[in-house]
């Protein structure tokens, strides 16, 4: 709603509201040039009014339907959305817990981990907390896999986590991700490849030793025939 309204230009009047003259004689005495900046807010008003009319839904309309101004159904829809204080309070309690308790699984990628921190950090700041980047940041970089660990150590001790964006991390891990797959492909590769080698240096051995014995029992028949006298005849 915020960026709706912010679009039409109308948002400074749907927040603060605006003075309205008390009748047609005390407006008879404006100036033109007030006048023409009262004229300027009654549209920004009504604008704003039109929007949060069309940016929700029907049973939410019935209870700005009778608002008069812009700023009359924003607080309206503040209220009702949001809720009490009290209310807000234990969502913030429930979310800040969630917030701590998260933690990458290692079946999960990274982006689909950054989301997940991202979803709860926007849910808070929705709720009224106030938690800068650097939070965000160590949360995403501390809470990693053990196989980032080496990752973590690397950008810590190049980077300040006070200067570097939520965008510029992920660039980072996703950037390390890709070369720790590279490395395993290159690892597997060359594990493949040794296997098939001892595999035919093994085969090699049993060819040659199984050639050897059939040459030795193949003298051994030939002789004893010999010997018998009955190898000449067969």
């Amino acid at each position: 709603m915020k960026a709706l309204l912010g679009s039409q230009d109308c948002w400074d009047v749907v927040e603060e509201g605006y003075v309205e003259s008390e009748n047609t004689a005390a407006e008879a005495t404006l100036t033109n040039k007030e006048k023409i900046i009262l004229k300027e807010a009654r549209k920004k008003d009504k604008r704003g009014l039109f929007f949060s009319f069309q940016g929700v839904d029907e049973s939410t309309f019935e209870k700005i339907s009778d608002a008069k101004t812009s700023k009359e159904a924003w607080g309206i829809l503040q209220k009702s959305l949001q809720g009490v204080e009290k209310a807000k309070k234990v969502r913030l309690q429930t979310l800040t817990a969630e917030f701590e308790t998260l933690k990458m699984k290692p079946s999960e990628s990274i982006d689909d981990y950054v989301i997940q921190v991202k979803v709860v950090v926007n849910e808070m700041k929705r709720n009224r907390e106030t938690l800068d980047d650097v939070r965000e940041v160590e949360k995403i970089l501390w809470l990693l896999t053990r196989k980032f660990d080496y990752v973590v150590v690397a950008i810590e001790e190049s980077k300040d986590l006070s200067q570097i964006s939520i965008d510029e991390l992920v660039g980072s891990l996703q950037s390390h991700k890709h070369k720790m797959k590279l490395n395993d492909d290159t690892r597997n590769s060359d594990q493949v490849l040794q296997s098939k080698l001892s595999f035919n240096e093994s085969e090699a051995r049993d060819n040659f030793g199984q050639g050897t014995s059939n040459r030795g029992g193949y003298h051994g028949r030939y002789r004893g025939r010999n010997r018998g006298g009955r190898g000449t005849r067969e």
